[in-house]
């Protein structure tokens, strides 16, 4: 490796809003993050999850009830 063209990689910090801290190395100095595994509601178990069964209850309600009846096309049998 060539010398003096390479950044310095030393150890340093990341620290979550919520109050983590995480030591690592890295080539920036003491980085800063809104979210972290400790804190992402993925990560914690605190996901919302989205009703899709209502929803597709309420459309069914709002729009597959209101089907105009359509006439049988099929010919009558000639007996």
């Amino acid at each position: 490796m060539k010398k003096g063209i390479h950044p310095q990689y030393e150890e340093t910090t990341i620290t979550c809003a919520c109050g983590t801290v995480i030591p690592v190395r890295s080539t920036r100095k003491n980085v800063h993050v809104e979210i972290c595994s400790k804190c992402h509601p993925f990560f914690t178990g605190k996901e919302k999850l989205i009703d899709s069964m209502g929803r597709m209850e309420k459309f069914r309600k709002k729009y597959g009830e209101n089907k105009p009846q359509v006439a049988s096309s099929k010919p009558q049998a000639k007996t």
